[in-house]
């Protein structure tokens, strides 16, 4: 009964998330067009931010709370190879194209500042795990160069956004609704997705040790899957408002910010010995992966190509499924 009543709040906290997203994506669209930021820009910064703060509470909380750093690093990982998997649904859900080719050059560049990072992150585990050099110190200083680029990452997004008109091309297309009411129902719907989300993640994270799952492959697969839901939630509800560089940024933006901010908090709460020294090897597989998977993504923001509309999946989408795939079967034979 304990179990069954776990599920139904997992399914409750989702419907919850399911309803605030678009009131969220819509909010953060008329701040994006009414100030003139940009749809890329406030997709990191308002969308990406909130809809990650339930693998920020899950880190935290499984370190601190439960002792699991090898949780806390799988789900914000994990959430970041399912964020990009979940691309070929947005892709099949837009219905005007190969959704990667009608967004601006600002989620390119997102793209290529979270492989990056990642890269600092996944350099920062294997070298942790291959030697003892920074094993005595409080914070590892891959963290301190994680959370460098993270505050450099977010300065160009903001500056090669500035420098494109397109997404400031349709500002009156709100004209009813005030920037200050935007905020306030911004604000609102945000709480909400964090409380619920959350509370989703919470709910997870008892269901995972109710069923006697391994901590690293929870945190990948069913944790993540769980925290991203505010992610693809908002996501395709941009696509509804017809905003796909909102889409897209958020995605990839939730994705900077799970590596770069979300595990630098994570080693930040973890006493007593750098995070990169308490963790299985097996997370640089899965930063390994996702970074094939983000340079797939950039790769075809860049290409850009002219196609004609089909009823198929692109090809970047197939494989993006297909990593997905193989990832988390390598995750779980190997976990």
């Amino acid at each position: 009964m304990e179990l069954a009543l776990l599920w139904l709040q997992l399914a409750g906290a989702a419907a919850i998330i399911l309803a605030a997203s678009t009131h969220l994506a819509r909010s953060a669209d008329v701040i994006a067009l009414k100030t003139g930021l940009g749809r890329s820009f406030v997709g990191v910064v308002l969308v990406a931010t909130a809809t990650s703060i339930p693998e920020l509470g899950t880190g935290v909380s499984a370190i601190a709370i439960v002792g699991e750093p090898d949780l806390a690093v799988g789900d914000a990982l994990g959430s970041c190879i399912f964020n990009l998997a979940a691309l070929a649904a947005l892709d099949l859900y837009w219905r005007k194209g190969p959704l990667l080719q009608r967004a601006t050059a600002t989620p390119a560049v997102v793209g290529m500042l979270g492989v990056a990072v990642t890269a600092v992150a996944a350099v920062g585990m294997l070298v942790h795990s291959a030697t003892d050099w920074f094993s005595t110190w409080t914070v590892s200083p891959f963290t301190i160069v994680l959370g460098a680029a993270l505050v450099a990452a977010m300065y160009l997004i903001y500056r090669v956004d500035r420098s494109e008109e397109g997404p400031r091309a349709a500002a009156d297309r709100y004209g009813a609704t005030t920037l200050f009411e935007a905020g306030l129902v911004y604000a609102a719907s945000a709480t909400v997705v964090i409380g619920a989300a959350v509370w989703l993640a919470h709910t997870g994270e008892g269901i995972a040790h109710a069923m006697n799952w391994d901590a690293s492959f929870v945190g990948t697969q069913f944790l993540a899957v769980c925290t991203s839901l505010p992610e693809i939630a908002a996501s395709f509800a941009a696509l509804r408002l017809n905003a796909p560089e909102l889409a897209l940024s958020n995605l990839l933006g939730s994705n900077l910010f799970n590596v770069g901010f979300v595990l630098t908090v994570d080693d930040l709460v973890l006493v007593g010995q750098p995070l990169w020294s308490s963790i299985g090897s097996i997370h640089a597989l899965t930063a390994t992966f996702t970074i094939l998977m983000t340079s797939v993504v950039t790769m075809a923001l860049v290409a850009r190509r002219k196609e004609v509309r089909t009823r198929f999946v692109p090809v970047e989408s197939g494989v993006l499924v297909a990593l997905y795939v193989v990832a988390s079967t390598m995750v779980f034979a190997l976990a």
